[in-house]
């Protein structure tokens, strides 16, 4: 049996490259409590492919936090599997501070949690800016180049040494690890006893001046909250500094909203057209992709060509399907090309869509 990892964005790729999915006789669906458009999208794309194509395509949702109620129903009554694992309790304590900044907090828990615990520590930030931004405070309040004390930032684009550092165990040294929510359900990190939670996190919203979408900072919902305390009891007794009021927490939403309610759905128009499909409810969702959002998106890809007035997909909008793009980048990819300055039409998109490329870490010039 060979098992393929991928994210949802490349199985949405293979699906409308195979809608058969030839040779697959399960999709897992893992983390689905992230509620990715690209997932939702790509479980609503299995879901028709069973129903039109493939009876015998087994589908695999699975979740540390989902309520498992709808989608079981979703699935067409699929049985629902639980587990508890093993946990350990978690003291918790909170730190209710509005006035200072992020990092003279974090600096403040983590210098009370080194005093006041043992074990590794884990902090959640909501981004790479933050965790860089808390790493050179605690560098200054605390003797960091201690031989019993050693700080790691954990996110996505970190080099693999640097990710592989902050999660294997130390035993020479106390490990400290500035994470995003990477360490929330993805990875495990061994040694943690203790974690500090800020209550905040990422979120992608369309940004109306733009027309695209961006990653907003927002508070955590309950369940997270709950994760992420959870990381702090996996090997023993653990403790959870949380840098908020325990109203807070109860006023938190119990889930996270899915990105379909409150993203751009470009692509996700894109996506449909391409498989044929004009009317999302043509489809099975968990949550329907909002009506204004889906006809502010229609009009976008006809403005951009990928769509004609009755909804088809053109002959442009194939090719910029297959870009990672969004649509309005992937047309001046196209553009790009027609007037033969494809080198500067893909600077200009990653300009576009990555952070600033001029910005380095402390230290790199």
């Amino acid at each position: 049996t060979r098992i393929e990892v991928v994210t949802e964005g490349v199985l949405t790729r293979r699906i409308q490259s195979d809608p058969g999915i030839e040779g697959a006789a399960m999709v897992i669906f893992d983390e689905f409590h992230e509620r990715s458009i690209h997932a939702d999208l790509a479980l609503a794309l299995c879901l028709d492919i069973r129903k039109a194509l493939r009876e015998d395509l087994k589908i695999l949702v699975m979740s540390a936090t989902l309520d498992p109620g709808p989608i079981a129903v979703l699935l067409g009554g699929a049985p629902v599997i639980t587990t508890a694992g093993r946990a350990f309790p978690v003291e918790e304590r909170y730190f209710e501070d509005r006035v200072r900044p992020l990092p003279a907090r974090i600096s403040s828990a983590v210098r009370t949690a080194l005093r006041e615990t043992n074990g590794d520590v884990l902090v959640f930030l909501p981004g790479a800016g933050e965790i860089r931004a808390c790493a050179k405070e605690l560098r200054e309040s605390l003797n960091i180049k201690d031989d019993r004390l050693s700080l790691h930032p954990l996110y996505g684009d970190l080099p693999f040494e640097e990710q592989e550092a902050a999660i294997l165990p130390s035993k020479e040294r106390r490990k400290i690890v500035l994470a995003t929510n990477i360490a929330e359900t993805s990875l495990t990190i061994e040694g943690v006893h203790v974690v500090i939670d800020s209550g905040l996190t990422r979120m992608l919203r369309y940004d109306a001046s733009s027309g695209m979408n961006r990653l907003v900072t927002g508070t955590v919902s309950r369940a997270s909250a709950d994760q992420r305390k959870g990381r702090a009891g996996r090997l023993g007794p653990g403790m959870c500094y949380r840098l908020y009021g325990s109203h807070d927490l109860r006023d938190m939403l119990p889930f996270t909203p899915p990105e379909i309610l409150g993203a751009d759905l470009s692509n996700l128009c894109l996506e449909l057209a391409v498989w044929g499909v004009k009317d999302p409810s043509q489809l099975s969702w968990i949550d329907v992709p909002p009506a204004g959002a889906w006809d502010s998106a229609r009009s976008l890809l006809h403005d951009l060509g990928a769509i004609d007035l009755s909804g088809s997909v053109t002959q442009s909008g194939r090719f910029m399907v297959r870009f990672p793009l969004h649509p309005r980048l992937s047309r001046l990819m196209l553009k790009a090309q027609e007037l033969g300055c494809v080198r500067l039409g893909a600077d200009l998109a990653a300009l576009i869509t990555e952070r600033d490329l001029f910005r380095r870490s402390p230290g790199e010039r």
